[in-house]
């Protein structure tokens, strides 16, 4: 935005015009960059674990279901 009233106010687009604004922006994407990437690779990393358990979980439940009918449910 402060780029194109910049050009606005000079009444046309130069390099000296443009410039400090566009690396104002470049500054602030490289800064959401450096915060986003790391949450996502923390996000990824989690729920592959949460998966990972997921799984267990599931194998002793029918494990145990398994075990309680073979045991206490037998005729």
């Amino acid at each position: 935005m402060t780029a194109f009233q910049a050009i606005g106010a000079a009444g046309g687009a130069s390099l000296a015009t443009v410039a400090p604004a566009i690396s104002e922006a470049l500054i602030a994407t490289a800064v959401g960059l450096a915060a986003a990437i790391p949450a996502v690779m923390a996000y990824n990393y989690y729920t592959h674990q949460v998966r990972a358990l997921k799984g267990q979980m599931e194998n002793f439940a029918s494990d145990f279901l398994n075990i309680v009918k073979r045991n206490f449910l037998a005729n």
